[in-house]
């Protein structure tokens, strides 16, 4: 089978390249980087040929909200089109969970318009929603640092490690479209001021974390529930405490 993976260079993406290729199918790492990009549609058309599947794992290179949506709604619409003209049989999308919760999110609101797309095209489709991957916990302390302190919502959220969500969508990507929406989650929720503290305590980084229910999430203010997913989400079994070990012992 020849699977085509946008954002083929990526966290997600190259992980899910390798996973494909030990199962011995051929597969495409499509990105910038190796010639094929979905905003210019620079060799889209080529890379595309003979594709039974393609896996869109790429993400927005800025999160200010007019670029986060131009980058979506033009990438987005350049490579359903292509698949069309190329015959693909099933587009599998990431998403993230909350999205249509967050509406005060440009970078959400451009999530949306993705997901708008994709059910809108003629072509099969699967659309993932992960957590927050544990590998980002660093870039929401940063987000959100003023000095040595950041201040973070106490709000639950149930992080992912990548592996996790890249095992499940190279599953995906070699199985039948479900023509709709699973969530994917972490097996533990946490308050996000206090896994960014274990994060830095794991760290050793001596940055402070004050728990805030004003502080924003990307733009946006959150309740308990906002970035939780639904009641049956599929589970990952890393737990947080083992990732945080073997990312201290990489």
């Amino acid at each position: 089978m020849k699977i085509v993976v946008i954002g083929g260079s990526g966290l997600i993406g190259a992980n899910i390249v390798g996973r494909l290729r030990l199962d011995g199918h051929e597969v495409v790492a499509a990105s910038p980087r190796t010639g094929v990009d979905t905003v210019t549609a620079a060799g889209l058309a080529q890379a595309l040929a003979g594709a039974q599947v393609v896996v869109d794992v790429a993400n927005s290179p800025s999160f200010e909200d007019r670029a986060a949506l131009e980058f979506f709604e033009t990438s987005g619409r350049n490579l359903l089109a292509a698949e069309v003209d190329a015959g693909v049989e099933h587009h599998l999308a990431l998403s993230v969970v909350g999205t249509d919760r967050l509406p005060q999110s440009g970078y959400f609101r451009a999530k949306v318009a993705q997901e708008t797309l994709i059910k809108a095209s003629r072509i099969p489709y699967t659309i993932v929603r992960a957590t927050q991957f544990f590998e980002f916990i660093g870039s929401i302390i940063d987000a959100n640092i003023d000095g040595e302190v950041a201040r973070l919502s106490p709000a639950l959220m149930q992080p992912i490690a990548a592996d996790d969500v890249s095992a499940l969508l190279a599953d995906l990507a070699v199985g039948a479209p479900l023509n709709s929406t699973l969530e994917i989650a972490g097996p533990d929720c946490f308050p996000i001021d206090e896994i960014a503290r274990k994060f830095l305590v794991a760290q050793d980084d001596r940055r402070q974390v004050i728990a805030d229910v004003h502080a924003r999430y990307f733009g946006s203010q959150l309740s308990d529930r906002s970035l939780l997913p639904g009641a049956h989400p599929r589970l990952g079994p890393t737990r947080f405490h083992n990732w945080l070990s073997r990312a201290q012992r990489a």
